[in-house]
């Protein structure tokens, strides 16, 4: 990956909690639970989700800088909202996004081009390198934001 993308991919994951907090301003109570469409995430569910995911990368990409022959464990995001109370109230799991990002961001600017050159095995993906963590991660939020606000838009919020 050249520098240039790499410092975009940068950006935009520092940017994305606010691009979330940003697609959440004003909505209501009962807004946090409209959907896009049927089988769509809504607004609460994909904050859960973003609070669960953000530990889980935060974790991953110091593996896969600490541990040679690292191995990035999978999970499912379904069962996690289907089994870890995707209907409980939000703040905790902005927090814990938030706190994530603030706490990795500073790894990403520091790495060298050997550390971004690192790899794990992902279990259910194979290779998985710090490279392809930034290609998910830096506009994982922003995606989710734009789902929050398709599901406002769709409900008329």
């Amino acid at each position: 990956m050249e520098l240039a993308e790499r410092q975009r991919l940068i950006d935009m994951y520092e940017a994305g909690h606010d691009a979330v907090i940003a697609a959440l301003d004003g909505i209501i109570e009962s807004g946090l639970d409209v959907r896009e469409a049927p089988g769509e995430w809504s607004p609460r569910q994909v904050v859960h989700h973003l609070g669960d995911s953000e530990m889980n990368a935060a974790l991953r990409i110091r593996t896969i800088l600490a541990d040679d022959q690292a191995v990035i464990q999978g999970y499912d995001e379904k069962e996690y909202a289907d089994r870890l109370f995707y209907d409980r109230p939000i703040e905790s799991s902005l927090a814990a996004f938030k706190a994530a990002r603030e706490a990795t961001l500073p790894i990403l600017r520091r790495m060298s081009e050997d550390q971004w050159a690192r790899e794990g095995t992902h279990t259910q993906y194979g290779a998985f390198g710090a490279t392809i963590w930034l290609t998910y991660y830096g506009v994982h939020a922003h995606e989710h934001a734009d789902q929050i606000r398709r599901a406002r838009e769709a409900n008329g919020q």
